[in-house]
C-alpha cells in the first residue's frame, strides 16, 4: 500500500519556484528521507502535502486522500503526526496543559512511554524552553496519538547527541511495527542511520529517489593500498578507478616514499576481480577498502558548476540564492 504518493506536484509562490513536478511514492511502512539543502524546497513540499497550502498544479495524496479535497484530508490526518522545523506554541502555557489540550483533540495513546525517552520539563512554561526541550514536546505531541503516518521536518533540530540517537532508535522501533516515516533533512548521517530510501531535491526539483544501499554501491569505495615498490600515477589505470594519488602527494618518486613504503588512493566503482589481480602484481604491505560516505555521494547532484549555472537562473527568475549544504546541524529550511 501506498502512503504518500505524488504526480507532477508542483507549487509557485508568484513567480518564484517552490517545488516542480515532483513524482514519488511512499510505502507503507517504509522510512523516507527527504534530502536537500536549506531553501530546496523540503518545507514547502510537506506543507503541500498536508493541505496547508493547495498545489499550482498537480496532484497527491496522504493515506489516500487527495490534498485538495479538504473533507478527506482532514480524515486522514486523524491518522497523521506532524513535527514542523519550528514548533509554535504559546509561550504562556505549561508543556502539561499543551500536553492535556493535544490529547483532548487527536487523543493520547503514548505520551506516558515518550516522555520517559524524551523528558520535556512538563510544569515550566513553553516559554522557558531551551530550544532541545521544545523539540523534545514536540516530538512527543507528533506521536502521542499513535498515528499511521509521521510527516516530520528537520526532527533531530535542537536535539543533543543522546536524544537524537534515542529518536533513531524510536524510528527504527516504529519502523518494525508497521509506521511510515516521511521526513525532511540535509543532515546526512541521519538519513544513513534510519532511512530506508531517500528522495533527493535541488532547487525545487527532484533529482534521485533510490535506497540509500543503493547509492552508495554507486559512489564506490575509497581503496588505499600499501606497497613496497614504487609505482606511477597510471599502475592502477583500470576502468573504475578515478582520483588517483601515490604516495600521498600525487607523485612517485624517492621524496614520496617514506621507508621504502608507497601508499597509492583511489576511488573504485568497478568489479573486485580486475582490481585484486593488478592489486597483486605489485608488493601489497596492506590493503584498506571503505564505504564512501554518504555527503560524496550527495555532493554528486550539487556539484558546484551546474549550481552556478542554476543560481543564474534562479535569479531570473526572482528566487532566493541557494544556501550550502550542512553535512552537520541545521539551520531552517525555507
Amino acid at each position: 500500500m501506498v502512503a504518500i504518493r505524488t504526480d507532477e506536484l508542483t507549487k509557485y509562490y508568484g513567480d518564484v519556484r517552490g517545488v516542480e513536478a515532483l513524482s514519488f511514492s511512499v510505502e507503507e511502512g517504509e522510512v523516507f528521507g527527504f534530502l536537500g539543502p536549506n531553501g530546496a524546497g523540503k518545507t514547502t513540499a510537506i506543507r503541500t502535502l498536508l493541505g496547508f497550502q493547495s498545489p499550482t498544479r498537480g496532484t497527491a495524496t496522504v493515506l489516500g486522500a487527495d490534498v485538495t479535497d479538504a473533507a478527506a484530508l482532514r480524515e486522514a490526518r486523524a491518522r497523521v503526526g506532524y513535527l514542523p522545523s519550528e514548533p509554535a506554541f504559546d509561550d504562556r502555557v505549561t508543556g502539561r496543559r499543551l500536553l492535556a489540550y493535544h490529547g483532548a483533540l487527536r487523543g493520547d495513546v503514548r505520551s506516558d512511554e515518550l516522555l520517559e525517552m524524551f523528558e520535556p520539563p512538563l510544569d515550566r512554561p513553553v516559554g522557558d524552553y531551551s530550544r532541545g526541550n521544545r523539540q523534545m514536546l514536540a516530538i512527543v505531541l507528533a506521536f502521542m496519538h499513535d498515528p499511521d503516518l509521521l510527516i516530520m521536518d528537520e526532527p533531530t533540530s535542537g536535539l543533543d547527541p543522546l536524544k537524537q540517537e534515542t529518536f533513531h532508535e524510536f524510528v527504527r522501533t516504529e519502523r518494525e511495527r508497521g509506521t511510515t516515516f516521511f521526513f525532511s533533512s540535509h543532515v546526512l548521517s541521519e538519513v544513513r542511520k534510519v532511512c530506508d530510501r531517500v528522495g533527493i531535491i535541488r532547487d525545487g526539483r527532484l533529482v534521485e529517489v533510490a535506497s540509500v544501499d543503493s547509492l552508495l554501491d554507486r559512489s564506490g569505495k575509497h581503496v588505499r593500498l600499501t606497497l613496497g615498490d614504487s609505482v606511477d600515477d597510471g599502475a592502477f589505470d583500470l576502468e573504475g578507478v578515478h582520483d588517483v594519488t601515490v604516495g600521498g602527494r600525487g607523485g612517485a618518486d624517492a621524496a614520496d616514499r617514506e621507508d621504502g613504503v608507497t601508499t597509492v588512493s583511489f576511488t573504485y566503482t568497478g568489479a573486485y576481480e580486475p582490481l585484486l589481480r593488478r592489486v597483486l602484481e605489485h608488493d601489497l604491505r596492506d590493503l584498506t577498502i571503505e564505504e564512501a560516505p554518504l555527503e560524496d555521494v550527495f555532493m554528486r547532484f550539487y556539484d558546484e558548476g551546474q549550481a552556478t549555472a542554476d543560481d543564474a537562473g534562479r535569479a531570473t527568475e526572482g528566487a532566493p540564492p541557494r544556501d550550502g549544504v550542512d553535512t552537520g546541524r541545521e539551520a531552517d529550511d525555507a
